[in-house]
């Protein structure tokens, strides 16, 4: 197994232009540590309860200098265990889940920074709206209070065909573009692209991938 700091330099990219974001499902504190220690500063967890454990078990001094992010399905009812507990939700795939985190923010007295998930490949396995479901809902989702829409987040489709990725992402990032320009409202984030497909993501305009296995293996 090689150390975090060899597998960051075989990813090698610009980090100053696009967020790396180490996903910890898997991983123990110790390598949550190390991989802080090699400069990763942005982290995520599928589940509050394991963020939890883990950032209870981190030092004070990194816990503090992290960034949390929470990339996994969120039901409505857990939304206010999540809601200010990490800086960016990128799983918000409803106007319902949407209008929970604005109220549960609106509570905690926060401006909660959320990413819109999209299911592009409409893969019956994957959560997250469709293209055309985002466009109905999106002036709903940006009017509520105490949330801060940052940009759209998809998992790429699961096939071994890269043009049928590259479509992926780039149908993704026309959605964005769209967006911005329909409603004047600026969305500086597209998270797409994870171990297998974040060289694509980041030719078609990524600036935050999602990496856990490239990293810690």
């Amino acid at each position: 197994m090689n150390s975090v700091l060899e597998n960051l330099k075989k990813i090698d990219i610009n980090t100053a232009k696009v967020r790396l974001i180490a996903v910890t499902k898997y991983v123990t504190t110790d390598k949550i540590i190390e991989a802080y220690e090699a400069g990763i500063r942005n982290f995520a967890e599928n589940r509050y309860q394991d963020a939890e454990q883990k950032r209870k078990e981190l030092p004070p001094e990194i816990e503090n200098d992290i960034i949390w992010h929470f990339i996994g399905h969120l039901q409505s009812n857990k939304a206010k265990k999540v809601t200010g507990n990490f800086e960016y939700i990128h799983s918000v795939d409803s106007f319902k889940l949407a209008k929970q985190i604005s109220e549960d923010a609106k509570i905690k007295n926060i401006n909660q920074k959320v990413l819109i998930q999209v299911n592009v490949s409409k893969e019956e396995t994957k959560f997250g709206l469709e293209i055309d479901d985002v466009k109905e809902v999106f002036s709903k989702i940006i009017e509520l209070d105490s949330i801060n829409v940052q940009g759209l987040m998809t998992i790429g489709p699961n096939v071994m065909d890269e043009a049928v990725i590259r479509r992926s992402f780039r149908e993704l990032r026309d959605l964005k573009n769209e967006l911005q320009e329909k409603f004047h409202y600026e969305l500086p984030e597209l998270s797409m692209g994870m171990s297998n497909d974040y060289r694509i993501a980041l030719e078609e305009g990524s600036t935050m991938i999602r990496l856990g296995r490239v990293l810690f293996s």
